[in-house]
């Protein structure tokens, strides 16, 4: 029964403004009668009959605020078309919000032409702006919905990007592990010349993993991705890309597999987690499998390294 006179309960609109000592309130409703208002020191209860958005009928409303305010210095006045409020805070300083709640009803919206207030020292107004910088921007952006906006776009950058290393990866280890199963050992050879195309794309684009953290698009700091995708970038441009001789060798079969199994765990992971889903059977694969792959990743690229060195020796013995 509570829920269904919650349902039915009809509210005003309400436009919230605020200085750094008073918070206004304008309620939108005309030729009030029998109104009903509380004001104590953390709320205020309105209950009046008037003309509204649902035309002439009873509306009430219910605010908690967010600090409480003196109920002996504030006051309100009726007009034929509206009911403002004057409330002086216990504390003057500005509320980040409104309520108490950090759910805001669809009837509260912000009294933008407010958000100004005049200094009795000065002759020109002065913008709060000047002394809360962000406050405004902040609030705003909750009740324009920019806010909730940005953090959708940031999800569908995330997917995207996820899904893209994941089909990438997953190609690759499809392309190799085919052509094995066609070839056998002969097709260790022309693994790179198969995938290398597909690698470097992989690998470009993972370099924005740097900057995610740094935008705020992942938690965590910027040094793991700087280290882990700088890595692998050295090996795979420097010294598999930059030399022919080393992209034949059966190690190039292997690393590139190893990689890319990594990578077809981890990326579906944070694909999924974007919109908190967990599936259990992938979140253990992602905290397990790398026990054994990242380890054996690190061997072959020392084997890389280790060939590329070796190279190096015998080009300086050729030429002196």
């Amino acid at each position: 029964m509570h829920i269904m006179e919650e349902k039915l309960k009809l509210s005003p609109f309400v436009y919230w403004a605020q200085t750094e000592g008073e918070v206004s309130l304008r309620v939108e409703l005309r030729n009030v009668k029998a109104p009903q208002i509380e004001i104590e020191g953390d709320s205020l209860h309105f209950s009046a009959i008037g003309v509204g958005a649902k035309g002439e009928t009873n509306y009430e409303f219910d605010l908690n605020f967010y600090l409480p305010v003196d109920t002996e210095k504030s006051k309100y006045r009726f007009s034929d078309r509206q009911i403002d409020f004057s409330l002086h805070k216990l504390e003057p300083k500005f509320w980040p919000r409104l309520l108490l709640s950090s759910q805001k009803p669809a009837w509260l919206k912000i009294d933008f032409e407010k958000w100004q207030h005049e200094d009795d020292l000065e002759d020109e107004a002065r913008d709060i702006m000047d002394d809360y910088p962000g406050l405004y921007e902040k609030i705003q952006a909750e009740e324009l919905g920019w806010a909730s906006k940005r953090e959708s776009m940031k999800k569908v950058y995330l997917f995207l990007y996820n899904l893209w290393q994941f089909v990438g990866f997953l190609y690759i280890v499809i392309v190799i592990l085919t052509r094995y199963s066609k070839s056998g050992k002969d097709s260790m050879e022309g693994t790179y010349e198969a995938v290398s195309w597909m690698m470097k794309l992989c690998f470009m684009t993972q370099f924005l993993e740097i900057f995610h953290p740094l935008l705020g698009y992942t938690k965590g700091s910027v040094l793991e991705p700087l280290m882990q995708v700088s890595g692998r970038g050295i090996v795979f441009f420097c010294l598999i890309v930059a030399e022919e001789r080393m992209q034949t060798k059966p190690v190039i079969f292997y690393l590139f597999l190893v990689w890319s199994f990594i990578e077809v765990i981890r990326y579906p992971y944070y694909l999924l987690r974007v919109y908190d889903i967990e599936i259990g059977l992938l979140t253990w694969l992602r905290y397990s499998i790398w026990m054994p792959l990242y380890p054996l990743g690190i061997v072959l690229e020392g084997v890389v390294m280790l060939r590329s060195i070796l190279t190096l020796k015998k080009l300086r013995n050729l030429l002196y």
